[in-house]
């Protein structure tokens, strides 16, 4: 049975975005998308038990048993690093590596709107960026970091659960916080950050009442507030930030998020034409006057059209954004007829 530490560095020198090790199968790559099977040994319930073992400090053992999941990083020194979700399943423990890449990209290197470097230099406001789980979230906002880390003087406080990328000090400093070790949870060190004299917060998810609460009270406040949520689409990202408040409070929350918002970018990625990578189409919302009153109107349905005319402002649909790597030969036209509006 090949080590852990061999495993992972296989994924990686292979291409992986992720390694999943399930009791009962063979160690599977999820390669460009795909998930991929190696030629193995079927793993037993031992191994992983023992694989899980060899990553997890005595105290996330414990957190494992008793909570039967638990998330860390992991680091393999020349290599990479890993996010890591260790769980049960069938009674016996699988473990999701998530490979991280070693150098932070560029927001050109993923291909994403340059309106991203006018967005950071926003002195305060809310910025999400969206999708679903592997859309590449967490690596445009470490892109984001970075590019202020380069170009600006920042105090920049970043909340992870868990660390992903690491960044140096530079123009910029910047302190990571991860969830369960350096503090209890995202609603606590968000509190505790406004007390640290940030310029910049990274909430790296917005996942209940109070975060949301306290994130949008932090851009009110003087902040730069960027955060992720797990939406579809930027309509259906403000639709979510509102909907977690009680009903008697939804008419004041949309017209504090109409006035902290800076703008939305939902992201996906897609396999290039060679299948020898993938590449981010997004969805862009700028928060303008037309927005703004969509927003305080209670009339998100209507946002798609403001995207699809606002293009010299920085605004695009999903749609518009595949239809352009379509026209570039970058990802194929399969990729596009789930989001054509003539679908």
């Amino acid at each position: 049975m090949e080590g852990l530490d061999e495993l992972l560095k296989t994924g990686h020198d292979k291409g992986a975005s992720d390694v999943h090790i399930v009791a009962g199968s063979p160690p599977i790559f999820r390669i460009n998308g795909q998930l991929i099977p190696q030629k193995a040994d079927k793993i037993l319930p031992k191994d992983t038990s023992e694989m899980a073992k060899a990553i997890l400090t005595e105290e996330l053992w414990a957190t494992l048993d008793r909570k039967r999941e638990v998330d860390l990083s992991y680091g393999i020194v020349g290599v990479s690093r890993f996010r890591v979700n260790v769980f049960y399943q069938r009674s016996a423990i699988s473990l999701a590596f998530r490979v991280i890449p070693r150098g932070i990209p560029s927001i050109d290197e993923l291909g994403l709107p340059k309106i991203l470097e006018k967005i950071v230099q926003k002195p305060h406001g809310l910025f999400l960026v969206t999708g679903p789980t592997g859309s590449g979230k967490s690596t445009s906002l470490a892109s984001m970091i970075d590019y202020m880390n380069q170009h600006m003087n920042q105090h920049i406080i970043t909340l992870e659960d868990p660390i992903e990328y690491l960044h140096s000090h530079n123009q910029s400093i910047i302190e990571q916080r991860e969830i369960g070790f350096d503090t209890l949870s995202f609603k606590n060190g968000l509190r505790a950050s406004l007390r640290q004299d940030p310029d910049v917060i990274l909430v790296g998810e917005l996942r209940d009442l109070d975060t949301i609460q306290t994130a949008i009270t932090a851009a009110e406040t003087g902040h730069l507030v960027l955060g992720t949520l797990h939406t579809q689409d930027t309509a259906g990202t403000i639709d979510r930030m509102i909907d977690v408040f009680p009903v008697h409070q939804r008419n004041q929350t949309r017209t504090m998020l109409a006035n902290v918002l800076i703008g939305v970018m939902s992201q996906r990625l897609f396999p290039t034409i060679d299948e020898k990578g993938r590449v981010a189409a997004t969805e862009m919302l700028i928060n303008n006057s037309a927005i703004k009153n969509l927003i305080r109107n209670e009339k998100m349905y209507q946002i798609p059209n403001v995207l699809q005319t606002a293009r010299d402002q920085g605004m695009h649909t999903m749609e518009m954004s595949i239809k352009e790597l379509v026209a570039q030969k970058r990802i194929s036209s399969a990729e596009l007829w789930p989001y054509s509006s003539n679908s």
